[in-house]
């Protein structure tokens, strides 16, 4: 719920993307696994669409 509740509480290292995966965002699920997203507004709303889940080395090799 931490996301829901607070995108960028400091537990999640919200943080930027670069290189291939420029324009979105990242956050921490556990120490090693990680959840890509990218947010959109939609109206009044920011709706965030996560598009890959995986280990740091499944994502960023």
């Amino acid at each position: 719920m931490f996301f829901t509740d607070n995108p960028h509480n400091s537990r999640l290292n919200n943080h930027s993307l670069k290189g291939k995966w420029k324009g979105y965002r990242s956050i921490n699920v556990t120490s090693d696994w990680r959840a890509i997203y990218t947010e959109k507004r939609e109206g009044k709303d920011t709706i965030a669409y996560f598009v890959a889940i995986g280990t740091h080395e499944q994502l960023y090799k």
